[in-house]
């Protein structure tokens, strides 16, 4: 975890309280409550040691009631790496923010719409997969939530890796998929990517069975970004990838996040899939979060 000067200085805001940090797990698949910490302000060391072993452990992490700007919730997310760009664009063509939204908000009308452009959010992905380097984290503040429903869905890889037979998983073990901005476009039915983006994010292949660095356990890689399997024949390939897809997001894999105004989550993209849920009237009510995303380091 890389830490910048200012991690080791201790706010008032917070001096009181650090030695207080609650870490209470919410479910046996994933997550677990950070509770009496303020992300607004500057953290110690003993603080963001105790989160990123709670990270280590529980793969997604909860915040809540966090107020933060879009300038704190960077420098809260520098505390764990360099803070990755995006390939995608907005709707007027410029590249997107290092915190950029995550909305259902039509950039025209100002109201809530079940536009096309974000559809991408509720198929099962990990982050920037179609990167060479994909990502290790990702952070998403509620800033604006339905009244009930829009959750996150979360599942755990290494439990999907772990439940499959025996013969499956020394089948898929030296397998190689192709993931691409460009299939996931095509994947999710959504803008086709531009011949810029396409040689900004040519194709890429990772593991389908990855290590996790930090505890050595190995857990299934894939999702909407990939296209096939290197070695094998396309479809049979995609097949597969859809086989494997399929028995990993069963329900018991699965930790549901229902959002809070002011949640600020967290997650490990090395290890977890996951989706948004369309579980609420997009057309009517508003969903709006604020996303960073930490650089990670390539699969193996």
């Amino acid at each position: 975890m890389r830490q910048s000067r200012r991690v080791f200085q201790t706010s008032k805001a917070n001096e009181h309280i650090v030695n207080q940090i609650d870490v209470n797990k919410v479910s046996d698949v994933a997550g677990a409550e950070i509770l009496n910490i303020n992300l607004s302000k500057p953290l110690p060391k003993f603080a963001l040691e105790k989160i990123m072993k709670a990270f280590t452990q529980h793969h997604v992490l909860i915040f809540r009631q966090q107020n933060l700007s879009k300038i704190e919730q960077e420098s809260f997310t520098r505390n764990f790496g360099e803070i990755e760009g995006h390939v995608g664009r907005l709707p007027n063509g410029q590249r997107l923010p290092n915190v950029h939204t995550v909305t259902n908000i039509d950039n025209l009308t100002g109201k809530p719409t079940a536009a096309p452009h974000t559809d991408g959010n509720y198929h099962w992905h990990t982050d920037k997969s179609y990167h060479a380097v994909p990502s290790l984290m990702t952070l998403l503040h509620a800033v604006d939530i339905p009244p009930e429903g829009g959750d996150t869905l979360f599942c755990n890889m290494h439990m999907a890796y772990d439940a499959l037979p025996s013969e499956q998983q020394k089948k898929i073990a030296n397998l190689r998929a192709v993931h691409s901005w460009e299939a996931s476009r095509k994947n999710t039915g959504n803008i086709p990517a531009t011949e810029k983006q396409r040689r900004e994010r040519p194709p890429v292949s990772h593991p389908i069975v990855c290590t996790h660095p930090e505890t050595g356990q190995k857990s299934l890689y894939i999702g909407m970004h990939t296209s096939h399997i290197e070695g094998i024949p396309e479809i049979e390939g995609k097949n597969l990838l859809d086989e494997l897809l399929e028995a990993a997001t069963t329900s018991k894999n699965i930790y549901r996040h229902k959002w809070q105004s002011g949640d600020l989550v967290l997650w490990d993209n090395r290890c977890l899939l996951h989706r948004g849920d369309k579980n609420f009237k997009m057309d009517k009510h508003r969903r709006i979060l604020h996303r960073t995303v930490v650089k990670g380091m390539v699969p193996f």
